[in-house]
């Protein structure tokens, strides 16, 4: 009988170089897609199995899930959330409470209050949002050179 060599089950240990982290965090944001597409399809199963491996790759690698997606999966049991289907959302005056609809643990969060989207007024009064306010490059007007005139 072959003794078993020791630590030969353990897989890679010692430190990550910057290339293996930076692949770990693209294939952390491509599999919290893969959990986004799932959960629209409905199998939140699915959802919560890609959001599992994303926290698993993060913590082998140590790099962090990227702060879009951090309030997107329930932190105690690694549920998908998907308003309205997985998490209830109330809003309270100065925080948001969410409740995982999987497991049931409440997450409070505090939010500013009044922030809305962003309007500003122009000199007739009318508000516009900043998209409705962008102007592309093909609608401004050139400029003329000094040469011509």
């Amino acid at each position: 009988m072959i003794p078993a060599r020791r630590g030969a089950h353990r897989g890679r240990q010692g430190l990550r170089t910057a290339q293996m982290r930076e692949v770990a965090r693209t294939r952390i944001i491509l599999l919290f897609a893969h959990a986004q597409e799932a959960a629209e399809g409905g199998d939140f199963v699915r959802a919560s199995r890609y959001v599992r491996l994303a926290r698993r790759i993060g913590t082998r690698y140590n790099v962090r899930i990227p702060s879009p997606f951090r309030d997107r999966f329930c932190r105690h049991c690694l549920a998908y959330l998907h308003e309205g289907r997985t998490v209830r959302t109330r809003l309270h005056p100065g925080r948001k409470v969410r409740t995982c609809l999987a497991c049931g643990t409440i997450t409070r969060t505090l939010h500013p209050r009044g922030r809305g989207p962003e309007v500003e007024v122009d000199s007739a009064g009318l508000e516009a949002s900043p998209e409705e306010l962008a102007v592309e490059e093909d609608e401004l007007p050139e400029e003329e050179s000094e040469d011509e005139v």
